[in-house]
Parts: structure tokens; sequence; C-alpha cells
């Protein structure tokens, strides 16, 4: 899918796609075929850049044809750079960060007001967490004991600017949700089992909201570009070519 531009998110959607395999290939209550089921869970993505990697798992989950992933990027498409409503099922557009929180928190306590199943996660990118909105979301969200919102951080220790760190120094992360009435879960976002203990954590975690904390590398199965901190990687189809030799090698 970047290839076909030359250049676009590739390294952090390879960092994250463990963590969305587990989201929309377990524990997501959707209905494949039904992006607007109303029984659904609803999905955000804050870090909407992270189009190629969403567009992928929506496609897997049955939620849209393969063949619309053929459109991404062109014009016209719902398969946008940026995630956006455009394409059914896509709960909100989030091209400026930090604002995801904020809209999941609102539809938690839309759903605990309903009496509604379904549960709300949202995954963000680390440097979003500079962001004091998301700060003032996760006072409100522990307030009311949003018990059905759970928040997965996609702790890659990359932004446009540079290594996390970098920019704006954000550790100790956990300790802090934990301070503001958040209960916690720290992960290895490559380890399935540590994933899915940590989401069914969250399930059965009552009267707090939960965040977990996912440790990511970026370029996550193409040894090439393991570690290589390129917010809009260069992707000339040859190394793509490589990189998906690479993954059936692995």
């Amino acid at each position: 899918m970047v290839a076909r531009l030359g250049q676009g998110y590739v390294a952090q959607g390879l960092g994250a796609a463990d963590l969305f395999a587990a989201l929309f290939g377990s524990e997501l209550r959707l209905r494949r075929g039904k992006p607007r089921w109303h029984r659904r869970d609803r999905f955000i993505l804050s870090a909407s850049h992270n189009s190629a990697l969403f567009h992928a798992a929506f496609a897997e989950a049955g939620l849209m044809p393969f063949e619309a992933l053929e459109s991404y990027c062109a014009d016209g498409s719902g398969c946008e750079l940026n995630v956006s409503e455009r394409l059914p099922g896509v709960e909100g557009t989030f091209g400026s960060l930090g604002q995801g929180l904020s809209v999941a928190v609102g539809m938690a306590l839309a759903g605990k007001l309903d009496g509604s199943p379904w549960r709300v996660y949202v995954v963000l990118g680390d440097g979003e967490l500079q962001e004091g909105q998301v700060w003032e979301a996760a006072m409100a969200a522990a307030t009311h004991r949003l018990d059905n919102l759970c928040m997965v951080i996609d702790w890659n220790q990359m932004q446009v600017e540079g290594h996390v760190d970098k920019v704006h120094r954000m550790e100790p992360v956990l300790a802090k949700f934990e301070a503001f009435g958040w209960h916690g879960v720290e992960v290895d976002g490559h380890d399935l089992p540590e994933i899915f203990s940590a989401l069914s954590s969250a399930r059965t975690t009552t009267g707090q909201p939960t965040v977990i904390l996912a440790h990511t590398k970026v370029g996550m199965g193409v040894p090439t570009l393991e570690g290589v901190r390129s917010h809009n990687m260069r992707l000339p189809a040859d190394v793509a070519q490589r990189a998906l030799a690479e993954l059936g090698v692995r």
C-alpha cells in the first residue's frame, strides 16, 4: 500500500501490527460486513496517520473489502492518508493529534449513561502524550470511573521531530496515569500472550479506566527496517519487495 506512494507511515505500522492483530483479530466485538453495527465496540485511532495499518486491519476484520486497499490515498477514496469518517465504521477524524482520548471519554460516558454493552478502545502514539488535552481527558475518565474505556499507548519512542525524549521527556508514564486514578499495565507490544492478558485485565477491572503501555519497535518484522526511526519513510518499490520477502521468511 505504501510502496505505491513511494513514501508513508510504514515504520510505525509495522511496529503496532501485533497490537492491531490482537484488537481486530480477537478483542473487539465487531460484526463482519457491518461496520456500523450498533452493538460494536468503538475503536478510535487517535494517531490517525497510522492509516495503512488501520485500513489493512479493517479489511482483515471484514469491515471493508480488500479491494478498497488498492485505492489507498487516491483522490476520492475512503482510505485516506489520515483515517477519517469518510470510511463507514470510522468513529472519528483525528488529524490533530491528542484529541482521540477526549472523544473516547465522551463515548465511554455516553455508553455508561445509556447502559450500553459496548466498550471503547483508543490507541494513542507516545508523542501525543505531550498534549495537555490528553491529561484533561485522563482526569475526566478517572472522575467518571469509566471502566468501559481502554487506552493503548503505542510506545515506539518516535515522533515527527525524532526520539520523544529529545522533544519532551514523559517518563514515568504509567505512574502518571495511575496517579490520575487509572489501572495501568505495561507490556511488550510484540508479545501476544502479554497483550491478551492486558486486554483481559482491562475487561475485568471495575471502577477505573485502563491504560496499556505497549513497548513497540518501529519496522518490526522486517530486519532492514527494524529500529529505523523515520516518521514518514521513503519506500521505493524495490525496498518494499525486499521487506515483503523478509516478512515471508519470518
